[in-house]
């Protein structure tokens, strides 16, 4: 039984504020998991209706609960080398290259990838790695905080190869029994940062050798991504490379990239 009132126009409401906001386009299916994720926010605002809680952020964009707002609503499924077909491609596309490698990770999420990218730049480049650049950005603080962190369950980072686990990772001990950290090594190499790529503006430098945007674009419609991939265009090297989730596809719509490989875009008319 529901104990917050929360009805159609509430949802069609919801809606509306989180696309202008993040550019996320949610379905109607997915009004069970409004309900569920932003409930303990109407509560801990002291109302019983959703709109006396939507109220507040409508009427002021800088309302703080705008970030905690955003979080809720944002979907964070991730884990070490995920969609692992990348990660090959991307230790021969730097191998390559010479100078300082730069790479953006935009959908971090709670670090496992931007990790992965770090390790196959460590593994590719020897040495040459310790001049690599890693930036890590999310729209979710509270992902980006414990992605910053590096700390995460054995059972996730056993999923990776000894080999790895005993490069790349501290086991914890005492009170982080069950816990593994990032090596020093590599938490140098990345850097942190919130961004929201439905924004007009991005606080972003490139070129980048590569930008991987892997199962975010999904969330966005069809102009807010066609957007943010002409921004990409912008930001990449004239042969880097675009790194794609697997139901992700941009074949659809004129777009400034071609598909190179599998789930792996390049500029169109740039060097291969």
């Amino acid at each position: 039984m529901r104990d917050l009132i929360f009805t159609e126009a509430d949802f069609t409401r919801l809606r509306r504020m989180i696309g202008e906001r993040a550019g996320i386009a949610l379905s109607d299916r997915k009004r069970e998991m409004a309900y569920s994720r932003l409930a303990k926010r109407v509560r801990l605002a002291g109302v019983r209706h959703f709109s006396a809680y939507l109220d507040p952020l409508e009427a002021d964009p800088a309302h703080p609960e705008w970030e905690h707002f955003t979080n809720a609503l944002t979907t964070n499924l991730t884990s070490f080398f995920r969609e692992a077909h990348h990660f090959p491609l991307l230790a021969e596309h730097v191998a390559r290259r010479s100078g300082p490698i730069s790479v953006w990770c935009c959908a971090a999420s709670t670090g496992e990838e931007p990790w992965s990218i770090a390790i196959t730049l460590d593994e590719a480049l020897g040495p040459a790695a310790e001049r690599a650049e890693i930036l890590a950005t999310d729209i979710d603080t509270r992902a980006l905080a414990d992605a910053r962190a590096g700390i995460y369950p054995l059972a996730t980072v056993e999923k990776l190869s000894e080999e790895r686990r005993k490069r790349f990772f501290l086991r914890g001990t005492g009170v982080r029994a069950g816990l593994a950290r990032v090596a020093p090594r590599l938490r140098s190499r990345v850097r942190f940062a919130p961004l929201n790529l439905a924004a007009a503006q991005w606080p972003v430098e490139g070129p980048f050798d590569a930008i991987f945007c892997r199962n975010l674009m999904i969330y966005f419609d069809k102009p807010t991504q066609q957007r943010v991939l002409q921004h990409f265009a912008e930001l990449i090297k004239p042969d880097g490379l675009l790194f794609a989730g697997h139901s992700e596809n941009f074949s659809y719509f004129d777009n400034p990239f071609v598909l190179r490989s599998q789930t792996v875009y390049q500029l169109r008319g740039g060097r291969r």
